[in-house]
C-alpha cells in the first residue's frame, strides 16, 4: 500500500464521505510536510449526515495550513451554531413554537445554519433539519469557541493494521495493534510525522501516514431517532434492577468494558473514576435513567459510537481490575462527586486523575 498522510475537506455544495461520516463544506486542504500541534480549534463545520456526531474540519487551520474558502459577510448559511441550553432544545418542522417537534438539540450538540428569520434559525444538525429559537443558540465566535471546548479531534485509522508504540519511534514497544477503521481520539502532535493518541488511557504514538483525521461535535436526534433509543432502553431496563444499582452481570460487564475502553490503562482510581461519571449521568435527569442509554446515546462515548467498546465487551476478555471498578461505581463509590464528563487532561479545568481531567 503506498504511504499517504490524509485530512479529511471539502468545498461548499460537495459531500465527502470520512469516518463513516457525511462532510460537505467551506475548506480546501494542502498538504504539509509535517504535522503542526493539534490544539483544538473550529475550521469550518461539515454537513453531518449522522445522528452520532457533526462533522468540523480539522480544528485548527492555521495549524494545518488549511486554506479557508471566503464567505460573504451578509450570509450565516453553512455556518456553526451550538445548543446554548442546559438540557435539551427543541427543534420544529416550522419558526413557530406551536409548530410539530421533528427533533432535539442536547447540551454541547452543534449544526450547521440553514437559513435564519425572525429571531429562528433553520439548522441540520445530525439527520434533524428544522427550526430552533435563537434564544437559545449561539451563533459565531460563542458557537466556534464552545465547540473548541466540548469536541475532540480523532484518527481512523487508514491502514490494515498500525501498531500503537509508547514512544514515537518505530523501535519502542509496541501497546498493540489498531485495525483499520478504528477511531481514537487524538491528543496532540509527536515528533517527526508521529501523532499522539489515546491507548486505553495510555499515551500511544502512531504514524501520521496512515490515519485520517478529523474533529467531532455531537449532534442531536430526529424524533424518531429518540423514540427508537427509548425503545431500546426500555429493553435494557428488563435486564436491570435498580435500587441500589445492582445489575445482571450482562450490565456490569457492559460497564466494565467501557471503563477498558476509556482507562484500562490507567490507575485503579481512574477506572472507578470513569465508572462513577456513568452512574451520575444515570441519576441525572439530564441524560437516560439506564446504563445502556447513557453509554449507547448519541455522541457520548466514542468506543460506543465507533463499535470497540461492542467487540472489547463481546470478547469477554475484560481487565480484572476494570470489573472490579465497575462493581465499585454500581455499588455507588464515586471519587469525582457528581461530575458527568472526562477528557484527556488537556489542561482545562477540572478534578485530575491520573491522565483524565473531570469535569
Amino acid at each position: 500500500m503506498a504511504k499517504s498522510k490524509k485530512v479529511s475537506a471539502a468545498v461548499m455544495g460537495l459531500m465527502v464521505l470520512s469516518l463513516g461520516l457525511h462532510a460537505g463544506m467551506v475548506v480546501q486542504a494542502q498538504e504539509n510536510n509535517g504535522l503542526e500541534q493539534l490544539r483544538g480549534g473550529v475550521a469550518a463545520v461539515l454537513n453531518p449526515g449522522t445522528s452520532n456526531s457533526v462533522d468540523i474540519v480539522n480544528a485548527t487551520a492555521k495549524e494545518l495550513n488549511l486554506e479557508l474558502v471566503e464567505q460573504k459577510e451578509e450570509s450565516q448559511v453553512g455556518r456553526l451554531v451550538m445548543a446554548n441550553v442546559s438540557n435539551s432544545l427543541n427543534v420544529r418542522a416550522e419558526a413557530d413554537e406551536a409548530a410539530e417537534k421533528v427533533g432535539m438539540l442536547y447540551k454541547d450538540c452543534g449544526g450547521t445554519i440553514i437559513e435564519r428569520k425572525d429571531g429562528w434559525t433553520k439548522l441540520q444538525s445530525g439527520n434533524i433539519i428544522g427550526w430552533a429559537s435563537d434564544e437559545y443558540l449561539l451563533f459565531d465566535q460563542e458557537a466556534q469557541e464552545l465547540a473548541n471546548s466540548v469536541g475532540k479531534m480523532v484518527a481512523t485509522i487508514d491502514t490494515e493494521a498500525l501498531r500503537v508504540r509508547s514512544e514515537p519511534n518505530t523501535e519502542a514497544e509496541a501497546y498493540g495493534v489498531f485495525p483499520k477503521g478504528e477511531v481514537v481520539e487524538v491528543l496532540r502532535e509527536g515528533e517527526d510525522g508521529w501523532i499522539c493518541v489515546d491507548y486505553e488511557g495510555n499515551d500511544g504514538y502512531v504514524s501520521a501516514e496512515y490515519v485520517v483525521l478529523d474533529f467531532l461535535i455531537d449532534a442531536g436526534e430526529t424524533v424518531d431517532e429518540i423514540e427508537a433509543r427509548e425503545r431500546e432502553e426500555e429493553e435494557a431496563k428488563r435486564h436491570v434492577k435498580y435500587g441500589e444499582f445492582s445489575t445482571d452481570v450482562d450490565t456490569t460487564m457492559l460497564l466494565a468494558a467501557l471503563i477498558q475502553c476509556e482507562a484500562g490503562g490507567e490507575i485503579y482510581e481512574g477506572q472507578v473514576a470513569v465508572g462513577a461519571v456513568v452512574m451520575n449521568r444515570v441519576r441525572s435527569s439530564a441524560y437516560p435513567n439506564t446504563i445502556h442509554g447513557v453509554i449507547y446515546a448519541s455522541g457520548q462515548f466514542t468506543p460506543a459510537m465507533t463499535g470497540k467498546l461492542d467487540q472489547v465487551y463481546t470478547s469477554g476478555n475484560i481487565y480484572e481490575s476494570c470489573v472490579r471498578a465497575a462493581k465499585d461505581a454500581l455499588a455507588g463509590t464515586s471519587n469525582v462527586g457528581d461530575l458527568t464528563h472526562f477528557r484527556r487532561n488537556n489542561g482545562r479545568e477540572g478534578l485530575v486523575i491520573g491522565n483524565h481531567v473531570f469535569y
